[in-house]
């Protein structure tokens, strides 16, 4: 089996990459950064997503592991303290493979002649750089209503938790194929209107959002934040890939979810 190790950065976390590096070696598997079969995540919510961005192009071949050396992370479920646990638990025994859905964001532009297409493990978030955001928001082909506010954000079921549940998102359960659109201070009055609540829609909708100003637009993919020109509309959905994480043990979403926003420790 081939692994891989990323670091948050920090003298902990990096102690711990080298250790595992080690430890995995002498049980005989073999580092490959560039095509693992596994890649363990050290640090934080952050570092896994940076791996999966990093490895987004072998998402059908690669399986990911967190190991959080801060504070309780919704995609490690392994502490400093189990290393050696995980480690024989990577070399010795067979894991479960559990899927995560993914956003899809198309970002076609106003020539025609090409489009950027982006995969997101949290969320999408579209803003205008100067003034408010209007855009026309599609689904399935329809109208559904002109936006006018702050922003939008588009979230995964994985994703839910972070930005999302902070503009006041429902928090959904990653087995569902579903995305998440919520407002971020829209303008409701006589005149404008919009839907004020966060729509969930099903991996066979599409949510196209289309700008109705000839604005640059900033738009974030996870961690990544971009300056978009010339904007023709910015395409949502649920996305054919999955994030695959490797289980060697349960991690209870909802467990997970009281843990950090409930729980006091």
């Amino acid at each position: 089996m081939k692994f891989a190790i990323t670091s948050k950065g920090d003298s902990t976390s990096n102690t711990l990459m080298h250790k595992m590096k080690t430890y995995l070696q002498d049980f005989e598997l073999v580092y490959d950064e560039d095509q693992p079969d596994i890649v363990v995540s050290v640090g934080g919510d952050g570092t896994l997503l940076y791996a999966f961005h990093r490895y987004r192009s072998r998402l059908d071949k690669t399986a990911f592991i967190g190991v959080h050396t801060g504070h309780l992370g919704f995609y490690a479920d392994w502490v400093p303290e189990e290393i050696e646990k995980l480690v024989i638990a990577i070399a010795k025994t067979p894991y479960q493979i559990v899927e995560y859905p993914l956003l899809e964001v198309i970002i076609r532009y106003i020539d025609g002649g090409r489009e950027a297409r982006y995969l997101a493990l949290n969320e999408c978030t579209v803003k205008s750089v100067e003034g408010t955001l209007v855009m026309d928001v599609e689904i399935k082909g329809q109208l559904f209503e002109t936006f006018r506010g702050d922003g939008l954000c588009i979230s995964t079921p994985s994703g839910s938790t972070a930005y999302n549940k902070a503009l006041g998102g429902a928090i959904l359960h990653p087995s569902l194929p579903a995305i998440q659109l919520a407002e971020m201070a829209s303008i409701n009055n006589r005149v404008f209107r919009t839907i004020g609540s966060p729509l969930v829609l099903p991996d066979h909708h599409t949510c196209l959002l289309k700008p109705v100003n000839d604005v640059d637009y900033q738009i974030t993919i996870d961690h990544l934040t971009l300056l978009h020109k010339d904007v023709k509309s910015i395409q949502c959905r649920v996305a054919k890939e999955k994030i695959r994480f490797a289980r060697f043990r349960p991690f209870p979403f909802w467990k997970r979810v009281s843990d950090s926003f409930i729980t006091d420790k």
